[in-house]
């Protein structure tokens, strides 16, 4: 199975898992904050998160308002400034990355197992722009054309 393919797979078959579970969804943007919390160097603030992810400081704070309702994050005062916001860690939110690292795990097993087959999927190829920040990635040819019988 090509890369492009397997790293694909690997995300559906986690994803999948992931929905079947009993542990509430998170968008995109509510794992991206989860994981930067989680993973990156603290102190984590509203403003530096947004900075980090190229987001409005709004979005941030919707996304963290779902994270603290579920009791993944909870957000402090910043005793040395209290302007700042400290978004902290919790023992439920490491206990969903632990559960969910798990999934990631049990998909790679999944992919690992799978035999190289033919691409089965087509996209239409579309011209691409002058190249910049905000321009997609082409389209791999495997995905642009039907696959050989």
């Amino acid at each position: 199975m090509p890369a492009q393919l397997q790293s694909l797979e690997l995300w559906r078959h986690t994803f999948v898992a992931s929905v079947r579970g009993d542990a509430p969804d998170l968008s995109a943007r509510q794992m991206a904050l989860m994981l930067s919390v989680y993973l990156g160097d603290g102190p984590h603030t509203v403003r530096g998160l947004a900075l980090a992810l190229k987001i409005s400081k709004p979005a941030v704070s919707r996304a963290l308002d779902r994270l603290g309702d579920l009791g993944y994050i909870r957000r402090e005062r910043d005793d040395l400034d209290h302007r700042n916001v400290l978004v902290q860690k919790t023992i439920e939110g490491s206990q969903f990355l632990v559960e969910f690292s798990r999934l990631i795990d049990a998909a790679k097993e999944h992919v690992a197992s799978i035999p190289p087959k033919l691409v089965d999927f087509v996209v239409e190829a579309q011209p691409v722009a002058a190249s910049n920040a905000n321009t997609p990635a082409p389209i791999p040819e495997m995905w642009a054309r039907p696959a050989a019988e």
